[in-house]
């Protein structure tokens, strides 16, 4: 009789402690947060496309500067550049942006056509004259709307927080290529990515972004 009240109050003990793991189950350790919008978390929702920063470029729907604009607090400055010895460029800039955990500046280079680009010069609010030899021409409130309504073509990230070779390894991955521009310069070529890092040892990190069907435009001006 004695074994049977112990063994009873056993079982009495075992279905106390179920239950009371049922009620007060053990508190785990919470799962440390995502952080989204990194510049090395490269999406491609589509052959050829990428996705950088929630923009996405190349495809039948990229992503258009009215979309970008969700990325920063202050307006961008959206201008015409025309260098002397490259085609005109329509981009838009933004002196600082906040993308995952990082801060920086980021340019917008936006698609148009040459009749397009023409008609925005034609109408510039406002030319100025660089001492690179570019002419920036300011946009009239018409032509910048429409710009707002075309599709991104390129991107351009220049984190506020060093990189060095070390950090772009870690968390870029081995580059298909590396070449050394100049004596400061070194580029790390991701095709797949669309994606061109450019080393300054003596000034800041750029990380270009393309869709990777694209890329090619990105790697001819570097030769070899």
């Amino acid at each position: 009789m004695t074994g049977l009240k112990v063994a009873a109050g056993v079982l009495a003990l075992l279905v106390a402690l179920l239950l009371a793991q049922m009620l007060f189950p053990p508190q785990r350790e919470p799962a440390p947060p995502v952080t989204h919008g990194m510049p090395w978390q490269i999406e491609h929702p589509g052959p050829g496309q990428s996705r950088v920063f929630g923009l996405t470029l190349g495809g039948s729907a990229p992503s258009t500067l009215a979309d970008a604009l969700r990325l920063a607090k202050e307006a961008p400055t959206l201008a015409l550049l025309t260098p002397q010895d490259a085609p005109a460029a329509l981009e838009a800039y933004f002196e600082s942006v906040s993308l995952g955990a990082l801060t920086g500046k980021l340019v917008l280079s936006i698609a148009a056509s040459p009749t397009e680009l023409e008609a925005m010069r034609s109408n510039a609010a406002k030319t100025d004259h660089l001492e690179t030899g570019i002419r920036k021409y300011a946009l009239h409130d018409a032509d910048r709307q429409r710009a707002e309504r075309l599709p991104l073509a390129a991107i351009a990230f220049i984190p506020a927080a060093s990189l060095d070779e070390a950090v772009i390894l870690q968390r870029f991955g081995t580059p298909a290529e590396r070449i050394r521009q100049g004596e400061t310069l070194e580029h790390f070529l991701y095709p797949a990515q669309g994606l061109d890092i450019v080393l300054d040892s003596k000034g800041k990190e750029v990380l270009q972004y393309v869709a990777p069907a694209e890329f090619a435009r990105l790697r001819a001006p570097l030769g070899k």
